[in-house]
């Protein structure tokens, strides 16, 4: 959960890895450092950070107790059920 929130906040910094990688090919390994290097230091910033830890700790124990009483996962969940007429 932490990674994907942090992949979101950082989406700047994904997007110019990915398309380094993608014009690149084969040599990304070497020419796509700096870009990795960024990616790789905003990802830290925010797995360091304590608010940023608890803010996904509390919304995964309340995804956690609403599986438990429903049975649901979340990523289901936000399915829409079909209705009868």
């Amino acid at each position: 959960m932490m990674r994907e929130k942090a992949k979101e906040l950082c989406a700047e910094k994904v997007t110019a890895f990915n398309h380094c990688c993608k014009e690149t090919g084969f040599l990304m390994v070497f020419k796509c450092r700096d870009q990795n290097a960024a990616l790789k230091d905003c990802l830290t910033v925010h797995y360091r950070d304590s608010a940023f830890f608890e803010e996904c700790k509390q919304e995964y124990i309340k995804e956690k107790l609403e599986f438990q009483r429903t049975g649901v996962a979340a990523k289901n969940r936000s399915q829409k059920l079909p209705t009868s007429m």
